[in-house]
């Protein structure tokens, strides 16, 4: 009798899922092959699982830097980058990042554990109690927050798809503790997945938006397109060179758009920016935005010459932001491009002889006037004499990564290091912040399989430093290179009114490159350019995770590199 009733009794066991597994499921049914983050209460565990599903979970020293690495993971793939931090200080700290990555267009999704919102909402004391959404939702382009195992996939597909769909960006998926326990049939929790399709849809521009463009371009005598870093995210790299070389229009590559055609193509402007700003009459902005990187596009930069602008980029609310814009042109740059490459015809006009001349002149006079500066094998090194050698190892390799922040070492490394191929360039972006080298740096490694060379100035190089354990630990091809000055712009300040150090002097002589050493990487001080070039090619020869400590004369630099006007000065002199 007992035996039959338990033949009889319902199979009751059922295989069931938690909230660890279908995040992580979620994640790589969208292609997510690579998580930055930093392991702590509540995600420790995530990411352990993660890592054993075969997802890549690189480990941080600080979230910022992981977070940096994960905005620029979303621009040179075109895929969201993951950020995985723990609560309230945690989240903070890649918060940093997020908004970087709003504001630069680059897509990413932080992902961060959190408290509790019964607990949140009544302020009850909890463990990093914060909250978070709240938070985030001022600094990214989405925020949501998952409260249910079962809503999972639904979020972690809207959050892929806000991060890469019109102007990329952005996006805040929060997690709170109790979310990754949450048990569920399995069955049904794969069910509950969703694959996003066609997450970025193309965005065609309107017909009667192409015939007005190619209407102002054609009345142009002096044209010049600008390419920012927009184009360079699209990808339609061959698109673009087809366009700039139909209109016969000098160019003006923003610096994160380096290399998408050529520094060296006979259309580049970069050594005649002064001249094609100030002298142009029909400007084309190609993915770039006029904002204070273009002086707003008014003002003595731009000189008397009227101006028409012709705009192409995916956000309608760009148009107008700071000048008239006489042709807007909304949608994604490949369809925009490919758009005004069928309506320029066959039988296109290219720019005028005597522009293009007058602008190739200006170039090669201020090329040749540079060139003695960038051979000199001063020591201690000036930053010319240092650049020119960076400038070589770049021509002799431009398949490997640039990676550029500083004050004087960005700015002047911006016009003096050429570069060759799209997406070869990455730097300090809008915001111009410092602190995105390592984090940079070892996405560039990890994203790419490239080579990367980081050229950092001693400053900045000290708000991501300690990375070189990551980078080191992850046995990751990357030279860094400091260019130590032994100070913020310059090691030669002396504060008048006490035995303090001046605020902008750091400690004289430090020897960066035995930091690197302590966790097994290679160190070089350097003190000449000859010594520099060597140390660099042997770097990036053997791969070997390497710094250089690259000695600059404590006098070179300005204040704030080239942007020293956005420095407000003192009219009042204390009496004393």
């Amino acid at each position: 009798m007992a035996e039959a009733a338990l033949k009889a009794a319902p199979d009751t066991e059922q295989e069931l899922t938690d909230g660890f597994h279908l995040i992580i499921d979620a994640l790589k049914l969208n292609g997510v092959k690579t998580i930055y983050g930093v392991p702590g209460i509540p995600i420790t565990d995530f990411g352990r699982m993660a890592q054993a599903e075969g997802i890549r979970v690189i480990s941080f020293r600080h979230e910022q830097n992981a977070g940096y690495a994960a905005s620029i993971a979303g621009f040179l793939t075109k895929q969201p980058g993951i950020c995985l931090t723990v609560s309230a200080p945690g989240f903070l700290n890649g918060l940093t990042a997020l908004a970087h990555a709003t504001t630069n267009c680059f897509p990413m999704i932080l992902i961060s554990g959190s408290s509790e919102r019964e607990v949140v909402d009544l302020q009850q004391g909890d463990y990093e109690e914060m909250d978070q959404l709240a938070v985030a939702k001022t600094m990214c382009k989405a925020a949501y927050r998952v409260l249910h195992a079962q809503d999972i996939g639904i979020a972690v597909a809207r959050a892929i798809r806000a991060a890469v769909s019109g102007r990329p960006g952005g996006v805040y998926l929060d997690l709170p503790a109790k979310l990754f326990g949450q048990a569920m049939n399995a069955d049904a929790g794969q069910k509950s997945l969703v694959k996003v399709i066609d997450a970025a849809p193309a965005q065609i521009p309107a017909p009667d938006a192409v015939r007005r463009a190619i209407d102002v371009l054609k009345s142009a005598k002096k044209p010049l397109i600008i390419i920012g870093k927009g184009a360079a995210y699209a990808q339609a790299d061959d698109a673009i060179k087809a366009f700039v070389e139909k209109s016969g229009a000098p160019f003006l590559p923003m610096s994160m758009a380096k290399g998408l055609l050529s520094d060296l193509h006979p259309q580049c402007a970069g050594a005649a920016r002064s001249t094609v700003l100030k002298d142009s009459d029909v400007v084309v902005m190609l993915g770039a935005r006029l904002n204070w990187l273009l002086s707003h596009g008014k003002g003595k930069n731009w000189g008397d010459a009227p101006k028409k602008f012709i705009q192409i980029d995916i956000e309608p609310k760009e148009m107008d932001s700071n000048v008239e814009i006489a042709a807007p042109v909304v949608g994604d740059i490949g369809s925009c491009v490919n758009a005004l490459l069928n309506a320029m015809g066959d039988k296109w006009t290219p720019a005028p002889s005597d522009w293009i001349g007058a602008v190739s002149k200006k170039r090669e006079e201020n090329i040749a006037k540079m060139a003695p500066r960038l051979m000199n094998n001063n020591s201690p090194m000036d930053y010319h004499g240092a650049l020119g050698v960076l400038r070589t190892v770049i021509k002799e390799r431009p398949d490997a990564i640039l990676v550029n922040e500083g004050a004087n070492t960005l700015d002047l490394a911006r016009g003096i290091i050429d570069m060759y191929k799209p997406r070869k360039r990455i730097d300090v972006g809008t915001w111009g912040i410092m602190g995105i080298g390592m984090g940079y740096s070892i996405a560039a490694a990890i994203e790419t399989g490239k080579p990367v060379l980081a050229v950092e100035g001693d400053s900045a190089f000290g708000f991501s430093g300690m990375e070189v354990e990551t980078i080191c630990r992850y046995n990751l091809p990357v030279c860094i290179v400091i260019f130590n000055n032994d100070g913020i712009y310059r090691g030669t300040d002396v504060n008048t009114a006490g035995s303090d150090p001046a605020t902008t002097v750091f400690v004289k002589g430090a020897r960066y490159d035995k930091m690197i050493e302590a966790f097994g990487g290679v160190g070089v001080n350097a003190t000449s350019p000859d010594e520099l070039k060597r140390a660099v090619n042997a770097a990036m020869d053997s791969g070997k995770p390497t710094l250089i400590n690259a000695v600059i004369d404590p006098a070179a630099g300005s204040e704030s590199g080239r942007i020293g006007n956005l420095n407000p000065q003192s009219v009042v002199k204390k009496k004393k």
